[in-house]
């Protein structure tokens, strides 16, 4: 991805050096959610496939089961940990990388202006906040652990860029343009939430059984997905992708799908436990905002997905 040189945007909080204070993850119903498997057991596996099911997978408060945001995948790594052997989650050791991170939100903002503007509705650009170890948003207390999330009380998107790491060491899903599907992912859900999609799923999920209200999740996280698709066909006609690009966020698609996430973590799945979609659920969807560029492809709350 040709980043360098491109407008940056503003709305980058930089929080790595408050991070970490404050009080206990408990305090606002956040729980930290292990990827990588040493939890002591595999009843401890088991629980922790409930407590996403519960909570953090949704990106949202788990305190109150499913909130109003979403996040990318369900939790994070046992410890998100550098191995550069620097702190790779304050700066200066990351201003490249927060660059990058700020060119990607500047040009989500550039597409997404665009796109609201043709149907005649304003843009309200997301803030995105950089922090280092855990930090508290409107949804509660959250763990770098848990990963990336998009919180819709603060409208924020909320990222500890050593997940970047870690999705490269732990997930196989390298890349620029990976980490890129990344934020454009969050930013996904800020445009659920801008056009009210998101409040009228929780309107829809309230009552329902576990099973019904994680397919009704999937349908939401594909769509961000979709919507990630659509933002990267934009950028894609700006001439700032290179040969790989598009592969790399698709791989990074395949490689946090729940089937291949549960295969990882406990060696089979639980089809019914789905909350995101499958690796080729999200593959899909991702590849089919990318290829037409149009919204009223990425509907994904009606018919098969």
């Amino acid at each position: 991805m040709l980043w360098r040189g491109r407008r940056q945007s503003d709305n980058i909080e930089d929080d790595r050096s408050d991070s970490g204070s404050g009080g206990g993850l408990g305090d606002g119903g956040q729980f930290r959610i292990p990827i990588g498997g040493r939890t002591g057991g595999g009843g401890s596996i088991i629980l922790v496939i409930l407590v996403v099911l519960a909570g953090w997978y949704f990106g949202f408060d788990p305190s109150q089961i499913l909130g109003d945001g979403g996040g990318l995948l369900p939790g994070g790594g046992d410890q998100i940990t550098d191995n550069s052997g620097s702190d790779n989650g304050s700066a200066p050791a990351n201003d490249e990388m927060k660059q990058f991170v700020a060119t990607v939100l500047a040009d989500t903002e550039d597409t997404w202006t665009g796109i609201f503007k043709s149907q005649g509705l304003t843009y309200e650009d997301p803030k995105l906040v950089l922090f280092s170890g855990q930090v508290r948003s409107a949804c509660g207390f959250a763990s770098a652990a848990a990963g990336p999330f998009y919180c819709p009380g603060d409208r924020k998107v909320y990222l500890d860029m050593t997940f970047f790491q870690q999705l490269d060491q732990q997930f196989g899903a390298s890349g620029e343009f990976a980490r890129a599907y990344v934020v454009a992912h969050e930013v996904g859900h800020h445009v659920q939430n801008l056009t009210g999609i998101m409040s009228k799923f929780n309107q829809m999920r309230q009552g329902m059984s576990e099973v019904d209200a994680n397919q009704l999740s999937v349908r939401i996280e594909l769509q961000a997905d979709c919507f990630a698709g659509v933002w990267a066909h934009y950028t894609g006609q700006k001439g700032i992708l290179e040969q790989g690009d598009i592969e790399s966020a698709l791989n990074a698609a395949k490689q946090i799908g729940d089937d291949t996430l549960q295969k990882r973590m406990q060696g089979y799945v639980v089809p019914e436990s789905f909350n995101h979609g499958t690796s080729q659920q999200r593959q899909t969807w991702l590849a089919r905002g990318f290829k037409s560029g149009k919204l009223s492809d990425c509907n994904t709350m009606s018919g098969p997905i």
